[in-house]
């Protein structure tokens, strides 16, 4: 069926007159459209709602129909820190799994962190975190995920972190291995901020289920935060900037994933830091058609006290939407 005719039943539809069909003709092509494909699907990341998740507004079990009801978004990515004493519970995990699969809603990753460093130099210390994150592995089959994330972080130099994560990572990765489950390293803190120093080491692990997750907003080494908290993280200094860029051109060949960190609009909805349709064309280019993870951070941001034009949470994820729909729908 064509759009003319589309829009002709529409019409027909409203109990017009034949003598009014010629309505149809100020009616815009737009609004009977098939939209177009895109060669990524998106998702939605937990964090873009962490005031609300952080402030008791939300929980963990009613975050899916949020994502379906409220952004029209049937793929789900979660956060750890928002369900961690639920990582076991069959009961809990069932309630999720039912709920998902009521809506119809994909859960696509669970984001982990807190667990302990894979990259610790103390190898008592290193296993014990690399068994910390099982628990999320399996959780992550039972949902129907494709992978985790996880971090690589330690205390040391750049190459004694890289080394030691090469063996934490390593074993979690055969252990997602045995379960089919892909583990993945977002450009997140330390040295893993360096695409060059995160490609290297996650070059070492010869397995299909290791790989990254590239974050727009993430090529930024900052010093060590004094806690464990988000206050310390929210005073932490730059101690070097890496071109996104570059730095996601090159970890797009081991990509399984990508996130699309946002945090301020211009009047005309671009994102202030990244340039999309640059970055989306990189992606495209490396063939990739997996999800592309919204993950705005701007709420959270007006939430913690920071200066700046930021969007509602509500406001920002539609604002993010609408950037990759648009530019996404240009590029496929």
């Amino acid at each position: 069926m064509n759009t003319h005719t589309s829009r002709r039943r529409f019409i027909e539809k409203l109990g017009l007159s034949a003598a009014g069909l010629g309505l149809a003709a100020t009616i815009p092509e737009e609004l009977f459209a098939t939209p177009k494909k895109m060669f990524f699907d998106i998702s939605l990341a937990q964090f873009s709602l962490a005031g609300s998740l952080f402030a008791g507004k939300l929980s963990n079990l009613d975050f899916p129909a949020m994502a379906k009801n409220d952004f029209g978004i049937s793929n789900v990515e979660y956060v750890s820190m928002f369900w961690k004493d639920k990582a076991t519970d069959q009961a809990y995990l069932k309630e999720l799994k039912m709920r998902t699969d009521d809506l119809g809603v994909r859960n696509v990753l669970i984001m982990v962190d807190s667990e302990g460093d894979l990259g610790d130099t103390d190898d008592a210390k290193r296993k014990q975190a690399v068994e910390n994150h099982y628990k999320w592995i399996d959780a992550a089959k039972f949902l129907g995920c494709h992978s985790i994330r996880v971090n690589i972080s330690g205390k040391g130099t750049d190459d004694e972190i890289a080394k030691a994560g090469v063996d934490g990572y390593g074993r979690l990765v055969e252990y997602g291995a045995k379960n089919k489950m892909g583990v993945i390293i977002e450009n997140h803190f330390g040295p893993s901020t360096n695409p060059d120093w995160l490609v290297k080491l996650v070059k070492q692990i010869k397995s299909p289920y290791a790989g990254v997750l590239p974050d727009f907003g993430n090529f930024t080494r900052r010093t060590e935060p004094e806690a464990q908290t988000m206050e310390a993280f929210m005073k932490t200094q730059v101690i070097k900037e890496y071109d996104k860029y570059d730095g996601v051109t090159k970890m797009m060949p081991y990509a399984k994933g990508v996130s699309a960190k946002t945090h301020v609009f211009d009047d005309k909805g671009k994102d202030t830091e990244t340039d999309f349709n640059r970055m989306l064309k990189i992606i495209k280019d490396a063939g990739f058609k997996g999800f592309i993870g919204i993950e705005y951070e701007g709420g959270f941001m007006k939430m913690m006290g920071a200066s700046g034009n930021y969007l509602t949470e509500y406001e920002g994820i539609m604002a993010t939407k609408r950037l990759l729909e648009k530019v996404g729908g240009q590029l496929s």
